[in-house]
């Protein structure tokens, strides 16, 4: 058992670290910067009270990087406690201010008092560069549904009728907008040179594109105020939707090939809903690591798919879905449960049986999802490929 307890609030560039003994006498309290040396000094002055120490942190990414790999390369043990569990235990804590001071105290104190805090460990290479890869599609991807939804704000406030009938999702729709966005410019255009422009630019169903915008330019001849700035405006937004596709295509392919460099990748996409983009997000999240969790009940807590009693008096039996988990984990477990109801029919059967028993889309859903949580968690604990049949045995 360790001796003493190091908390540590981390903060952009300062952390501040509070160190307690056993009776939760404090021994050190310093405001250190975000810098290697001064983090070293840190680790060696701690180190100078007691060598039997636990390291705790509230952030366990980010800005804390830096300092979890430090203690880590030094071989230092380190947990790590959410900063919602630290703020609600500082209600328990006397005083009612908040300073980086009393929150490291919190944090030490308790990771003095529990036992079942996340222990950080070392991360594997691939994974952290998957971590990376995939945190930067989904911040593309934001991006990209924000410049949707503008476009499609601005595309309706002057020519609401090829709004409607137009998939931004689609490239073909985008490339229109590039070139022609008010229904004057359309008509006048007329169909033959419209569908000439866009086969030109290699748009698919041209043909079929053309006459919903000339379908729509006609139903429209009122020209409204603003009409064309509003048009540059959505020229602009197009080609950076464009923009953004083609970011995300090169990234998804980054992330495919790293993928398939780690060594669980084979037996991860066995799993039926599980391609390279979700096989990916999945070890950025748990870097295929299950001894981090122990069990698959608790990887199932971890992603979000095992629901949580809230009991109250004689009211037994409430579960609900649990209100800390991991969001990004949680999307992996339920898209794939979607994706193999589709193309795997055992995850159909078990699907319409839930459905049969009244539970709701989701539900079902969720239900199959905690259900292949086990199956992954075994396959990866085995290091063996899934498999759609049992094999047959033959009498001998």
């Amino acid at each position: 058992m360790a001796q003493i307890w190091a908390g540590t609030d981390i903060g952009k560039t300062h952390h501040h670290c509070v160190v307690l003994d056993a009776e939760g006498k404090r021994l050190l309290s310093r405001r250190v910067l975000n810098d290697e040396p001064e983090l070293l000094a840190l680790l060696a002055d701690v180190l100078a009270i007691d060598e039997d120490v636990v390291w705790a942190v509230d952030v366990a990414d980010g800005m804390a990087t830096l300092l979890i790999n430090v203690l880590l390369n030094h071989g230092q043990q380190l947990v790590y406690i959410p900063g919602l569990a630290v703020n609600r235990a500082s209600a328990g804590y006397r005083g009612v201010g908040k300073t980086d001071a009393k929150d490291a105290t919190v944090i030490a104190d308790q990771a003095r008092m529990r036992r079942d805090l996340t222990i950080l460990r070392p991360d594997d290479e691939r994974a952290v560069e998957l971590r990376i890869l995939t945190d930067r599609r989904a911040d593309l991807n934001a991006d990209r549904t924000r410049r949707i939804n503008r476009l499609r704000g601005q595309l309706t406030s002057i020519f609401p009728a090829l709004e409607r009938v137009l998939d931004l999702g689609n490239v073909g729709p985008l490339i229109l907008l590039t070139g022609y966005q008010t229904p004057a410019a359309l008509r006048r255009t007329g169909r033959s040179r419209l569908e000439t422009w866009l086969r030109n630019r290699k748009v698919r169903s041209a043909e079929a594109l053309a006459e919903a915008a000339l379908e729509a330019a006609g139903r429209q001849h009122t020209a409204v105020p603003g009409e064309k700035i509003t048009a540059q405006v959505i020229h602009t937004l197009a080609k950076e939707v464009m923009s953004l596709n083609e970011q995300i295509a090169e990234i998804d392919k980054l992330i495919a090939a790293r993928f398939r460099e780690h060594e669980l990748a084979e037996v991860i996409s066995s799993m039926p809903g599980i391609g390279p983009l979700l096989g990916a997000e999945f070890l950025a999240a748990t870097a295929g690591d299950m001894s981090r969790f122990g069990s698959s009940d608790r990887l199932a807590s971890f992603g979000g798919v095992a629901p949580v009693p809230r009991d109250s008096g004689n009211v037994s039996g409430n579960l609900h879905r649990p209100r800390r988990y991991h969001r990004g984990l949680q999307r992996v477990f339920y898209t794939s449960a979607l994706i193999s109801i589709r193309n795997c029919d055992a995850s159909r059967r078990f699907y319409e049986r839930k459905r049969s028993e009244g539970k709701r889309h989701t539900q079902a859903v969720l239900a199959l999802a905690r259900r292949r949580v086990n199956v992954l968690w075994a396959l990866i604990r085995d290091g063996r490929c899934f498999q759609r049949e049992l094999p047959v045995t033959v009498p001998a």
